[in-house]
Parts: structure tokens; C-alpha cells; sequence
């Protein structure tokens, strides 16, 4: 048993004794409840949130040994809950997420527990301030129960760094498959199944919280929703304040709701948005919220009926004419599930526009090509060899990172970018960097006044491919609502020009067999991995895609539980 399952379970012992059992005859489980469920057994007296609390660390304790979904668990969570009771019953009701408990990544600032990143380094770092999405939930009534697993500093430390790993807590596991991966090469822990990532949808998955709370730079949310047959809402760039999130960089981050359902996903949503832009946070201007912040409004069972959704074929359905790039086109499962999907789609009336290729994908001109426009990665694209690559993450790394750490003053752990790689170096016997830090090392390399203009330049080139000659083209041209993408595959498309995407649990499928050196040992035999469905769409445009996500999911009901973990 591990120190958070020991920690779950000593607190249920100590907690169960002095406060009263619920009635035997209204019993109420928090396994696949949605937040409406617990909305109505909380009004209706049949659960508190004391009791809800419990359960979820019971489940944590019993658990989280198989999956390491969770970085740390809140001590004040049950006097979170027993406050929160009590205002109910003085008939005070905070909102929409009045106590239910939900977790945060670990790059989101709380003051009462950790901000680690999953980083060594910031182990033991309690920020001076809360998030401002930290703020927002607690408003609702939201009770922060944990700190969740996360690909340390949001996956941009090391090229060769396996999804939901972190020098801190290790591997994160699937639980649709939480076995370690047994191939010779991949022999280091590492799940068989990849969780996706950065952020982490496990505990949601198997319920040790009502829904959790995310970060995308590129396919961050959307990519662990999918690995867990979840629902993400990747929001427009600035729907969402990232006043207290540990940043990679200001031109794509954002903070984005996972859960189970649409409708747990949209009272998340409104939640997490202010009701005024945060002057933290100047990109909050972009898009202005919906009355009351109620995404909820949204939830229309026939939303799909006369919307237009496009289907961008080239590349994303299909390999691109001539094989050219290499790469594209989907496997014969996964072409069947998109022709189902499809079918649904019009079933329920869509007007589908097929195709509705992206200008930017199909262009045979190199240069403008955005297959061939890559962000600059790794000791290969360092500085000098990046003419050919977008500097945009790298040089916001630099400059976002060192400002964020000049944000917490005096409990900064280490003062600059330069400052955390050399105490990587210096406890690399401890695991800080067991992947390396490829990197940090091109971030740091980056000088912020020097390297602007080069920066700027591809800043407009990212924007250009990705939005203007992309999604944005795509959608003008057709009159669309939404693109419909396979899985998750919009992610680094959408993530350029900071465009919303929603995706949908859709299907299991069966694992494409390795072979040769990589081949698994006989008589292992993987289990089937998830595969979602997502909806894209042009900035602020969330009503839309919620309406159509909502509605997609109430004529398909493909999301279950995961068997392992009842």
C-alpha cells in the first residue's frame, strides 16, 4: 500500500467513528454518479458531502495503487465537506458544484496542499497564491479533494518521456489496461497502455472524484480523455484564466474540465469560467461567457438537427494522394467506426459536408503545407538547426516559466529556467531527469529579446497553417458548425491558433500487434484501447460544440466503466 492509499485510509477510520452512518435504507455510491445525481441526493438528504468524501478516499485507498492517478490527497477535505453540509442546511448554497468533490492537476496552484508539477524540484512547493480556476470552483462550492497525475511539467521536459510519467510519483496507469508494458525494450515500468497526457483521467475513469480538471498545450486534455473513454472540452485559448497554472507558454496553454459526461463536463465548464475577464490574465477578454456562465443551457438532445459538420478526409480519414508526408488515413477498425459514426450522425440530421478538407493540409506547396511545420523538439531542433520548425513552445517556455517563477517570491524552490536544469543535474541520482531534459536545455537557450522576431515570425506562420489556411478556411468555405475528427487527431491542429475542441467516448478496439523487436511475449495479449470522437470547431465557439458533443453522446451511449476497478 502506498503513502496516499495509507493516507485515505487512515483518514475514513478516524473520520467513520464520529460521524454518523447514513440510513441503510437510502444508500447512495459515487461510482459512475454524474453531478446532477449528486446535486439531487444532496437536496434530497440521502447523501452529504462528508459522505461523498468517504467514499471516494475508500475507493482512492483501495485503488490507487494499480493506477497512481493521484500526486496528493487534500487533509482538509472532510472539514471542506462538514462546512459545506453545514451551509446547506442553513439553506446556503455556493453553486452549482456545491459540495462535490473534484481534483486538479498538479500544475494548478492550492494554497492548502503541493503545486508540484510532478517535478522533483518543487516536491515540496506550496504556492503563495491560488489558481484563479482554483478560486472559481471553490466559489461554486466545489471541495478540491486531490492533486492528480500528470507527464511532469506538462510533458515538456524530455522527448523520450512516456505520457504520465514524472520524476515525483512515476508512471500513471490505464485502467482499461493498468498492467506494466512487458517488452524488453519498454521493460522501465511504463503502462502497456498509454494513459495519454499530459494531464490524467483516471481517477476519474474509476470514480475517486466527480470529474477533474486539465491542461492543453497540444492534445493535453483531448489525449487522456480519449486513453480513458472520458469527455474533454479543450477550451478556446483564454476561456479560462491561467493566472496560477505552471506554464509552457501563454500562445496555447489553457485549463480545460475531463468527466464521464457532457453534462458533468459543462457544469465544470461554467464553473471554471469567470464571470468577468481575470486581469491576470489579459486573454480572458477573447471570449465573453454565456448568461450565468450555464453551459448547461447547451444540452439539447436534438442539437445535431440541421448542423453542418464537415469531414476533413485528406489526412485524417484517408492517406494523403501519393503517399505524400508519409503518414495519414485511418486502420480498417477504426474506418468502420468512423462510418458508424457518420451514419449516427445523419441519422439524427446533420447535414454532413464530405469531405471538408483543410487548404493547409492538402497544398502541394511545401512551404505552406501545415504537415510539414512542426513545433521545434528536442537536441535536434536546437538553436541554430530550428529554421525549420516553429520556435513558439520553446521560446515561451523560456520566457513563461522564468516569469512564473518570479511569481512566487520567496517560496520559488529555484529562480530561473537555468536554476531548475542545474538541480536536475545536480539529483540525477534521485531521478530527477530519467528521461533527460532535451527539453528545457532548447528552452533555455532561448534569448527572449534576441530570438523575437524569429519567434514572432512563427507565431504568424503557426496561425496562418493552423487557423487562417486551416480550421478557419475549412469552415468558411463549407458553412460549417463543427469538423469531426477521428479520436483525438485535431489536437495539434486546433492547438496553434487556440481553437475549442470537445471530444466524445466512443468505442474499444483492438490493439494493432507489434511486430518484431517490439512484438509482445507469447501469450500476452493486450487489451482493447479507447477510441473517442471529436468535435472542432473556430474560437469561442464551445455552445456549439457542447450542443453537438451533448447530442452525439445521447444517441450513442457508448461510455462504460472500466470493469477492473467496480
Amino acid at each position: 500500500m502506498n503513502r496516499l492509499s495509507q493516507i485515505c485510509v487512515r483518514a475514513i477510520v478516524a473520520l467513520s467513528v464520529a460521524w454518523p452512518a447514513l440510513s441503510a435504507q437510502q444508500p447512495f455510491s459515487v461510482v459512475e454518479a454524474g453531478i446532477p445525481e449528486m446535486r439531487r441526493a444532496l437536496e434530497q438528504k440521502r447523501v452529504t458531502s462528508h459522505e461523498l468524501v468517504r467514499q471516494y478516499l475508500e475507493r482512492i485507498g483501495m485503488y490507487e495503487d494499480k493506477l497512481h492517478a493521484a500526486i496528493t490527497v487534500n487533509p482538509r477535505a472532510f472539514a471542506i465537506a462538514d462546512s459545506l453540509d453545514r451551509l446547506r442546511a442553513q439553506g446556503r448554497i455556493l453553486g452549482p458544484l456545491h459540495g462535490i468533490p473534484v481534483a486538479l492537476k498538479d500544475n494548478i496552484h492550492t494554497t492548502d496542499m503541493p503545486t508540484t508539477g510532478g517535478a522533483l524540484a518543487f516536491a515540496d512547493l506550496v504556492p503563495p497564491y491560488d489558481a484563479t480556476l482554483t478560486k472559481n470552483l471553490e466559489a461554486a462550492g466545489a471541495i478540491i479533494l486531490a492533486k492528480t497525475q500528470l507527464t511532469e511539467l506538462a510533458n515538456w521536459v524530455a522527448t523520450g518521456m512516456p505520457g504520465n510519467y514524472n520524476g515525483l510519483n512515476g508512471y500513471g496507469y490505464n485502467p482499461w489496461d493498468p498492467r506494466r508494458d512487458p517488452r524488453e525494450n519498454f521493460f522501465d515500468n511504463r503502462p502497456v497502455l498509454t494513459t495519454g497526457g499530459s494531464s490524467s483521467g483516471a481517477g476519474t475513469n474509476v470514480s475517486f472524484w466527480a470529474a477533474n480538471v486539465g491542461t492543453e498545450t497540444s492534445g493535453s486534455i483531448l489525449s487522456p480523455s480519449n486513453q480513458n473513454i472520458l469527455v474533454g472540452i479543450k477550451p478556446t485559448v483564454g476561456r479560462v484564466s491561467r493566472y496560477g497554472v505552471i506554464p509552457i507558454t501563454a500562445d496555447q496553454d489553457t485549463p480545460g474540465p475531463m468527466a464521464r459526461t457532457v453534462t458533468d463536463a459543462a457544469i465544470m465548464f461554467g464553473a471554471l469560467e469567470g464571470a468577468q475577464p481575470d486581469p491576470n490574465d489579459p486573454a480572458t477578454r477573447r471570449c465573453p461567457p454565456p448568461a450565468g456562465r450555464d453551459y448547461t443551457r447547451f444540452l439539447n438532445p436534438a442539437g445535431l438537427k440541421g448542423a453542418r459538420i464537415g469531414i476533413p478526409r485528406a489526412f485524417f480519414y484517408e492517406p494523403l494522394p501519393g503517399g505524400r508526408n508519409g503518414r495519414g488515413g485511418l486502420s480498417p477498425a477504426q474506418k468502420q467506426v468512423m462510418d458508424d459514426v457518420i451514419a449516427t450522425i445523419k441519422q439524427q440530421g446533420a447535414i454532413v459536408v464530405d469531405p471538408a478538407d483543410i487548404p493547409s493540409i492538402t497544398t502541394t506547396d511545401s512551404a505552406d503545407n501545415f504537415l510539414n511545420w512542426n513545433p521545434c523538439s528536442g537536441l535536434d531542433n536546437a538553436k541554430g538547426m530550428d529554421a525549420n520548425c516553429s520556435v513558439v513552445l520553446k521560446y515561451g517556455m523560456k520566457r513563461d516559466f522564468n516569469a512564473w517563477l518570479h511569481s512566487l517570491g520567496s517560496a520559488a524552490p529555484v529562480k530561473t529556467l537555468t536554476a531548475l536544469r542545474e538541480w536536475n543535474i545536480a539529483h540525477q541520482r534521485a531521478n530527477a531527469i530519467r528521461y533527460g531534459q532535451a527539453l528545457l536545455d532548447i528552452s533555455d537557450e532561448m534569448d527572449t529579446l534576441a530570438d523575437r522576431p524569429k519567434y514572432e515570425a512563427d507565431r504568424r506562420k503557426d496561425i496562418l497553417l493552423a487557423g487562417t489556411n486551416g480550421i478557419d478556411a475549412a469552415m468558411k468555405n463549407n458553412r460549417l458548425d463543427a469538423l469531426l475528427f477521428p479520436s483525438v487527431s485535431s489536437a495539434g491542429i486546433a492547438a496553434k491558433p487556440g481553437y475549442p475542441s470537445v471530444t466524445v467516448p466512443y468505442a474499444l478496439l483492438a490493439v494493432n500487434m507489434p511486430t518484431g523487436a517490439n512484438a509482445y511475449p507469447t501469450g500476452f495479449e493486450p487489451r482493447p484501447a479507447p477510441f473517442n470522437v471529436t468535435f472542432t470547431g473556430m474560437a469561442c465557439s464551445e455552445p456549439k460544440l457542447i450542443e453537438l458533443a451533448y447530442a452525439f453522446e445521447q444517441a450513442t451511449k457508448k461510455r462504460h466503466a472500466p470493469p477492473l476497478f467496480p
